[in-house]
């Protein structure tokens, strides 16, 4: 199988699954603020990671990479959506352009569209540094990410087996290159442990990636013979891996994993996240629907943000760190057992 079909089995899956639902957003909740004392026009979506700053607080999530024609389309259409909206842009793993040179203008025209925007390059761990400074060089990087997945490579039937040294090599990439370095899981949670040691190193951020969207195991499963189907319900939900992460990390930490809506995104800021990956549920649209109506999706989404943010009394990003919401279910247990205190959310306050 070439990798071009590869990709389109992972996208075709990938629509075909769908999104799970079992993120746990739904078991997080607002407590209202009947005087919240703001106007809609005074609530500001800028947002800023380290020295990285754009106007929303979301991020298109990597999703593509070399695959011929059909992913050079996708990634045409994402970067126009990101440069009309002002999002910021991931591209999928630069891996097989920096082996295979004619699939890098499947990525450098995610640039092209896009000369002014924050763009993310991606590598897996598995890079060395001079892979990291070509793709950086590739796309004209503003950060790069550093994708996790494990699951996914042991799934896969042609994938990797041997994961040791990753977070030293990565914190070799972190240090030789020219922009931020950010590491993220591809869609099974980042854990308290996993967010400490990442913490403790050279890198800009921490994107959770939790488990409740799209579904790397099913979406490999699909290709194996003899599946590997313990893994399909494996991971940390997202709404989880944002407070574990959160709770034990220094570094800014990025939500993304079936984030679905604005509520989503607003409930991820919440839970302490600085910023908000989509990818799955914006792919879906822009394939089914086209780049026009996604673009106004999107801006449909950024006023629904405004009119959360104004019934909490948020003015700012940050300021959602502190409004106090509830856990319930599973949510509020797991983070308890694992030692989180999960009321401390339901009795933050707007009061430095």
């Amino acid at each position: 199988m070439t990798r071009a079909q590869r990709k389109q089995d992972h996208i075709n899956y990938a629509l075909s699954t769908g999104q799970q639902r079992r993120t746990g957003f739904d078991e997080v909740a607002f407590v209202h603020q009947a005087l919240p004392n703001i106007a809609v026009d005074e609530v500001h979506l800028q947002t800023q990671i380290g020295e990285l700053n754009w106007s929303s607080p979301i991020f298109i999530n990597a999703m593509t990479g070399g695959g011929g024609e059909s992913t050079s389309k996708i990634n045409e259409e994402l970067s126009i959506l990101a440069r009309e909206t002002g999002l910021a842009i991931a591209v999928g793993s630069q891996m097989s352009a920096l082996k295979d040179p004619s699939e890098r203008k499947t990525y450098e025209i995610v640039r092209q569209n896009n000369p002014n925007g924050i763009v993310f390059g991606n590598l897996g761990s598995e890079a060395t540094v001079q892979q990291a400074k070509d793709a950086v060089e590739m796309i004209r990087a503003d950060a790069l990410q550093i994708h996790l997945n494990v699951i996914q490579e042991l799934t896969m039937p042609e994938g990797d087996r041997d994961f040791r040294g990753a977070l030293e090599r990565i914190q070799e990439i972190a240090g030789g290159i020219s922009v931020p370095v950010i590491v993220k899981e591809t869609g099974f949670g980042i854990s308290k442990e996993a967010a400490e040691s990442l913490s403790r190193s050279n890198i800009s951020a921490i994107d959770v990636g939790g488990f409740g969207g799209t579904n790397f195991s099913k979406i490999e499963n699909q290709r194996r013979e003899r599946m590997l189907d313990f893994f399909d319900d494996w991971g940390i939900p997202t709404a989880i891996a944002i407070a574990e992460s959160h709770a034990t990390s220094l570094k800014p930490i990025l939500a993304s994993g079936g984030v679905q809506n604005s509520l989503d995104i607003v409930k991820s800021l919440g839970l302490g996240a600085s910023a908000v990956g989509m990818a799955g549920v914006i792919l879906k649209q822009l394939l089914e629907s086209g780049l026009k109506d996604t673009i106004d999706e999107v801006n449909q989404i950024h006023t629904d943000i405004r009119f959360l943010m104004c019934a909490l009394g948020c003015r700012r990003i940050d300021e959602l760190h502190r409004a106090p919401l509830i856990l319930s279910g599973d949510v509020y247990h797991w983070l308890e057992v694992r030692g989180l205190n999960p009321g401390e959310y339901s009795n933050r306050t707007f009061n430095k």
